[in-house]
């Protein structure tokens, strides 16, 4: 049987997810000021585990608190390199550094989800992936870029790993519904306990 929950997330991806695994959702975007947020955090030397969560059970909250019968997912994923958060870039010239900071570095990406009902959270589960980006020259990693949409670079941090962005490791461990923002299982697992 299908479960309904409302996405609080504009993310075509995780909404993709989430019907491909039986999970109908009706989207309401948070609308939640991810950066300052994050600034707040990172002032208080919060791990990139904990402003993962954050972000997604605020994003969750403020959502549930418009829905107060229904349940509302929250999602959240970062970037962490070496214990530093990653933003995603808000032009070319930025997704250029981050690339360059990648390079030849292991790095974790972290998702995180939120489930909420009447204004608060009621689970969360966050997960880690390792991503090894191969070495690559200064022209390899333009050449990516020139091939990557405008789109698909501000939605998905610098790569999209169900796309192009899979040529740029050489190693990745870990769950790839995680990479793409969405440990679809354990919301699943979840909801499945949950029959109200």
């Amino acid at each position: 049987m299908d479960k309904k929950i409302i996405l609080a997330s504009k993310s075509k991806v995780r909404k993709d997810i989430l019907n491909n695994n039986g999970i109908l959702c009706q989207v309401e975007p948070s609308n939640v000021d991810e950066d300052i947020i994050k600034e707040s955090l990172e002032k208080q030397k919060a791990s990139p585990e904990i402003v993962s969560k954050n972000l997604a059970e605020l994003k969750a909250n403020k959502v549930s608190q418009r829905f107060l019968n229904e349940y509302v997912l929250g999602a959240d994923s970062v970037i962490d390199l070496k214990g530093k958060v990653i933003s995603k870039p808000t032009n070319r010239e930025e997704a250029f550094k981050i690339l360059k900071s990648l390079n030849g570095e292991v790095h974790y990406l972290i998702s995180s989800v939120c489930i909420s009902k009447g204004g608060s959270m009621v689970w969360n589960y966050t997960d880690k992936a390792s991503l090894t980006m191969k070495d690559m020259s200064d022209d390899e990693l333009k050449d990516y870029l020139s091939k990557i949409s405008d789109e698909a670079l501000y939605a998905y941090n610098v790569y999209q790993i169900e796309g192009l962005g899979r040529s740029l490791f050489s190693k990745i461990e870990g769950n790839e519904n995680t990479i793409m923002g969405l440990p679809v299982e354990k919301i699943k697992e979840y909801l499945n306990l949950n029959n109200e």
